[in-house]
């Protein structure tokens, strides 16, 4: 007796995941996801790899991994007899990168708490949150930039 390969829509693989709809299609566009099978009506189908591949694709991205090191996680992911030491580079990189994220929310945070301290009340004239967001050089530091999305 042969087994019958489950098959769901895009709204089923969508609750199935918590990813959008718009976003599996543009996993799609982008070659992540594959070409869904089609009804006869023309609608995607998706089977059970494509749950377990989405699923994937979701958690990498909650960890901040960008879509390129996403690709090339399932491309190693694909050749289960090689050694693991660019998926390891891959990890270490991405843990660099959430690094310097957390250094650039910790200058902010500081440069935030400053101000908020110098700012004794009274009027918006003298206010010198204001003063300070208008003239750069009365920060702490040189330089803190607005961190990467993850």
């Amino acid at each position: 007796m042969t087994q019958r390969k489950t098959r769901t829509t895009i709204g089923r693989l969508s609750k199935a995941t918590g990813v959008k709809i718009t976003t599996i299609r543009y996993y799609e566009s982008i070659g992540l996801m594959g070409t869904p099978d089609r009804s006869e009506s023309g609608q995607r189908l998706y089977d059970d790899e494509s749950i377990q591949r989405l699923s994937f694709i979701r958690h990498a991205r909650d960890l901040g991994f960008p879509m390129e090191a996403i690709r090339n996680l399932m491309e190693l992911q694909a050749q289960p007899d090689q050694d693991c030491a660019n998926i390891d580079a891959i990890a270490r990189t991405q843990l660099t990168e959430v690094r310097k994220r957390l250094d650039q929310l910790k200058a902010l945070e500081n440069e935030l708490k400053r101000m908020i301290s110098c700012c004794e009340g009274g009027r918006v004239e003298t206010c010198r949150i204001l003063s300070t967001l208008n003239d750069h050089d009365e920060c702490i530091a040189d330089v803190h930039e607005r961190p990467m999305s993850l």
